[in-house]
């Protein structure tokens, strides 16, 4: 235990990491210790600016104030009831979440996949109690490259490799479609007992890929026109990171299911949820699902918190104003590059591509030298590097990492 005591390098951290801990992601080597709105600090006190906030989970900035408060008060009262009995908190706490999305009813749980499978019960109940279809015929079309998460049943609608391979056997009744095709859409749905539609609105671990405007308004349609539910994955792109609240409010979409997680608590603990009208969400009664942890107090008060940060600091206006001088300004650099050939995104979820292979350590190699010039990122998909900071940034903040990129990429031997 003395080894625990005493101040541990940032190297005897990683060391302790490789030797007992399974080796299921590969981190930038970097061991931070603080964190501080965008800011966040490495166990030797070396400051960076968070480019990543954790897969957009921190967009109201690291130990948002509120947040902590929130979550500190309600962990000293009551943390957890389970859903044996009712709590103080969960009530109030579903009120204003149907209130703020404007549905019917919430259905609370813990993580994004959790969020996702439970999407994925509810159509299907749905299909086979409302639609009609014959019992365990249901269909989910899915798009290639999505990540909705690692359970058994989401990695088997993948077509990662990394995801996929020696976990099968795997879940039956999806088909996967080209992402951002409608004719695509179009033919799928004209396949037997289709329940639902699954899509991420922006596909951000396949490199922060924007459809073109239009698609999601006409997915909606296609749906609506077949009697099949739209289920959208805001669980990245949602709660204000792309300039509006969610990224289907670009195109005036509301999804039949609404699947939330992430920055829905700020990243300051585990909150997920699905959104739906009673229609839908009527169709699971009491012992067909749920969660010890799902909607805890803890959770709920964290959530409000949330919320009303984004709601107050005007979050997704900062971010859609943020977002185009970021854009403006990579395309200025990328002018006098060849090391970066485009810059894509929407609001603050943005990615730059780096003119090389997606097998070659290139990306990653830049993302170890911004990390030198005190600014943190991480490689998807190879060759593509996600720049998603926290939304409280200012512009003045802003423009110094836009600096720190700028000199990177130029300094920068490929």
């Amino acid at each position: 235990m003395d080894m625990i005591q005493e101040k541990l390098s940032s190297s005897q951290l990683m060391e302790l990491e490789d030797k007992h801990g399974a080796h299921n992601y590969h981190p930038l080597p970097v061991v931070l210790a603080k964190g501080e709105g965008v800011h966040v600090w490495d166990v030797e006190g070396k400051h960076y600016f968070d480019f990543l906030s954790a897969y957009s989970a921190v967009n109201q900035g690291h130990c948002h104030p509120k947040i902590v408060k929130a979550m500190a008060d309600q962990a000293g009262t009551l943390a957890l009831t389970s859903r044996a009995f009712y709590n103080d908190s969960l009530g109030v706490y579903e009120k204003f979440m149907t209130e703020f999305f404007g549905f019917d009813k919430v259905l609370p749980m813990n993580t994004g996949a959790e969020a996702v499978e439970t999407a994925i019960k509810l159509a299907r109940k749905w299909a086979y109690e409302k639609k009609g279809i014959a019992e365990n015929e249901a269909k989910i079309i899915v798009c290639e490259n999505n990540f909705h998460g690692r359970t058994t049943t989401i990695i088997s609608f993948s077509n990662d490799p990394d995801a996929r391979k020696n976990f099968g056997p795997y879940t039956p009744g999806f088909i996967r479609i080209q992402y951002d095709d409608l004719s695509a859409l179009e033919n799928a749905l004209k396949e037997e007992n289709v329940a639902a539609f699954l899509v991420e609105p922006i596909q951000g671990e396949a490199g922060v890929y924007v459809p073109q405007e239009g698609y999601l308004s006409g997915a909606l349609e296609l749906c609506k026109k077949n009697n099949v539910l739209f289920i959208a994955d805001e669980v990245q792109t949602g709660i204000a990171r792309t300039g509006e609240l969610l990224a289907c409010d670009h195109e005036n979409v509301k999804p039949d299911i609404l699947i939330l997680g992430k920055a829905l608590s700020g990243g300051n603990y585990p909150v997920s949820a699905v959104l739906a009208n009673d229609e839908i969400m009527m169709v699971i009664k009491p012992g067909q699902h749920g969660s010890t942890f799902g909607g805890n107090p803890v959770a709920a008060k964290v959530a409000i918190a949330a919320l009303e940060v984004v709601r107050d600091e005007k979050l997704s206006e900062n971010a859609m104003r943020l977002g185009e001088l970021f854009r403006k300004e990579m395309n200025r650099i990328i002018e006098s590059s060849d090391l970066v050939v485009k810059v894509r995104g929407k609001g603050l979820l943005n990615a730059i591509i780096v003119n090389d292979t997606p097998d070659s350590d290139t990306a990653w190699r830049l993302c170890l030298s911004l990390r030198d010039n005190g600014l943190l990122a991480k490689p998807t998909h190879g060759n593509i590097i996600r720049f998603a900071p926290p939304l409280v940034m200012t512009e003045e903040q802003l423009m110094e990492c836009v600096a720190i990129i700028e000199k990177t990429i130029t300094e920068f031997v490929k």
